[in-house]
């Protein structure tokens, strides 16, 4: 492709990939593949598909508002070792073999999309036995899932959606709406970060950039207009599309 032609392609992956992660989807499913299909090596293309994807987060996050009401406390609690773990995943995936974790991130990445798919199955046996998720390992699953987002991201809002389902926010458009802006304060310092000492392809960031922040301005819309019977399947399957995409090109 010659540069004005992957410009085009880019943005137009930017707005597919805002709509699809903003809306309760998997962003890196469409950004994540179109940068190496323009050349980019994988390397670059993760660190690159990190910081171009802050303006759909940023987007996402605004329109999110009306679904955080009540839930000033629920951030309280997740942003900071979220913020934070996701910087350490950040600081692993540049000072560690990039290859670490590439054989079980799709494993993790099936699993929680499963999890999602079976959630209101599990939520009526766990009222129907009057038991609660156990909290230490909520902890440790929402720790890995921050590492996980910094070190490599593509899935973790899916597994984050599944975590807040189960012990904050039942309503599944309110779990996207908190993933939403839990994610984007997530993904700063890690952006910084990569900016900073990762390669970060330039050229790629601004067009998906651009795209992305078009698309997470959409993406709410459509997630508070389409029923939760149909968005819950939609994600899961967005999930196991990029676990088996990831197996297969670890």
């Amino acid at each position: 492709m010659d540069s004005a032609t992957e410009w085009l392609f880019l943005c137009g992956a930017g707005v597919v990939a805002g709509i699809v992660g903003t809306a309760g989807g998997i962003t890196s499913l469409v950004a994540y593949p179109a940068l190496l299909a323009v050349g980019i090596p994988p390397l670059a293309a993760n660190v690159t598909n990190s910081v171009a994807l802050l303006g759909s987060g940023f987007s996402s996050g605004l329109r999110a508002v009306p679904e955080l009401a009540g839930h000033s406390r629920t951030l309280r609690t997740w942003l900071p070792p979220t913020v934070l773990l996701s910087l350490g995943g950040a600081v692993l995936l540049v000072v560690t073999p990039a290859d670490v974790f590439d054989s079980v991130v799709p494993y993790l990445v099936a699993l929680g999309a499963v999890v999602l798919l079976l959630q209101p199955v599990i939520t009526g046996w766990q009222t129907r036995r009057g038991t609660r998720p156990n909290r230490a390992l909520i902890g440790v699953s929402g720790a890995g899932v921050a590492i996980y987002n910094g070190y490599f991201g593509a899935g973790s809002g899916i597994l984050l959606i599944a975590l807040l389902l189960f012990t904050t926010e039942p309503v599944l458009h309110r779990a996207n709406a908190l993933k939403n802006v839990i994610l984007i304060a997530s993904d700063i310092l890690p952006a910084v970060l990569f900016a900073v000492l990762g390669t970060v392809a330039w050229s790629a960031v601004w067009p998906l950039g651009a795209g992305a922040l078009a698309g997470g301005l959409i993406g709410p819309t459509i997630a508070r207009r389409v029923p939760a019977g149909v968005l819950r399947p939609l994600i899961a399957v967005c999930g196991l599309v990029l676990a088996v995409w990831l197996f297969f090109n670890r």
